[in-house]
């Protein structure tokens, strides 16, 4: 069944492959308190065959966030949901997008876009097993399997499996021949393609994702959808999600300045270093917190050149804002 409470997602924070990992994930919820986040794409054999708490654990303090699942076989997703639902996720979230030989091999991902039956079967497999939210993420279509009656018949017949919500990337994907990173760029933007399908499905719940860089422009989209998902724009340069909870949520508290941020990431980074954790699994997602200002080359490269060191510890973010702030002074 699904779930009696609805996730705000005017707002997400799109799942990207060894980028949105538990660290990234806190350290984005320090910039905006109600952007819905997600996880990286988790496969099913992965949380059945492995260590699954170190794929589910994560911290109070990241909700709302969404939980990613790859695989095609309805029992494994139900086994693998249900666990998503005990670790006190918000939403469990069904690939079909991913467009990798990696992903096609295991026969999950886009390649499922050619399937509906089997994707349906997947959601009620799904929505079955756990209370919480099922949605699924796909293209708006595949290689030559690209018209919008292809499409309609997958949106109509997964919705008729119980999927309330589409978070639909407005690009086809090209299974053979292109890269992911190619099949994030090459295939043209498909905006109105999405925004059709809003108008045939006004009871579906419909997130565009693909190409979107600027507030500005989710801002413009949300008049056609009912939600945006922002993908690497918010990891390049994250600062964008500090006017998100303003712009969308109608918070009326000031964001957090860059430098609030930094310190209130300090005792977190205190704790994981405690535990065992490494210095650069936080450095790295942190990076482009300074994009665009003075000062921003001198951050990277002093986090950049200093993480690897023996002793590295919390100071040296410390010592990175100091030497952005001085860096700041001198362009003044």
């Amino acid at each position: 069944m699904i779930n009696p409470y609805k996730l705000n997602r005017r707002f997400s924070v799109a799942p990207m492959l060894d980028w949105t990992d538990s660290r990234c994930r806190f350290f984005h919820r320090l910039i905006s308190q109600h952007a819905l986040l997600y996880t990286e794409m988790v496969t099913t054999g992965a949380l059945i065959h492995g260590d699954h708490h170190r794929f589910l654990q994560h911290r109070p303090e990241e909700s709302p966030v969404a939980f990613q699942l790859g695989g095609s076989n309805p029992k494994d997703l139900a086994t693998c949901a249900k666990m998503v639902e005990e670790y006190g996720y918000d939403e469990v979230n069904l690939n079909v997008g991913c467009p990798s030989d990696r992903v096609q091999n295991g026969r999950f991902g886009a390649c499922l876009m050619a399937e509906p039956g089997l994707v349906a079967e997947c959601v009620a497999s799904l929505s079955q097993a756990v209370n919480i939210p099922v949605t699924v993420k796909s293209r708006i279509g595949i290689d030559d399997r690209d018209s919008y009656e292809e499409l309609v018949d997958f949106i109509s017949t997964v919705a008729e499996a119980g999927c309330e919500t589409f978070i639909v990337h407005a690009r086809k994907a090209w299974l053979k021949g292109l890269s992911p990173k190619q099949n994030r760029e090459v295939p043209p933007l498909r905006y109105d393609v999405v925004f059709q399908l809003k108008k045939d499905f006004p009871h579906l719940e419909i997130i565009i994702n693909g190409g979107i860089t600027s507030l500005a422009q989710a801002e413009d989209l949300l008049e056609q959808v009912d939600g945006v998902m922002v993908g690497r724009e918010a990891y390049q340069n994250p600062y964008i999600l500090a006017e998100v909870d303003k712009r969308f949520y109608g918070v009326t508290k000031e964001p957090l300045y860059r430098q609030e941020i930094v310190h209130l990431l300090i005792p977190y980074t205190r704790e994981l270093l405690k535990t065992g954790g490494r210095l650069n699994s936080i450095t790295r997602h942190i990076l482009g917190l300074f994009h665009g200002e003075f000062g921003a080359r001198g951050w990277r490269r002093h986090l950049s050149e200093n993480v690897g060191q023996a002793d590295a510890d919390e100071s040296v973010i410390l010592a990175a804002l100091a030497y952005t702030f001085r860096t700041d002074m001198k362009n003044m």
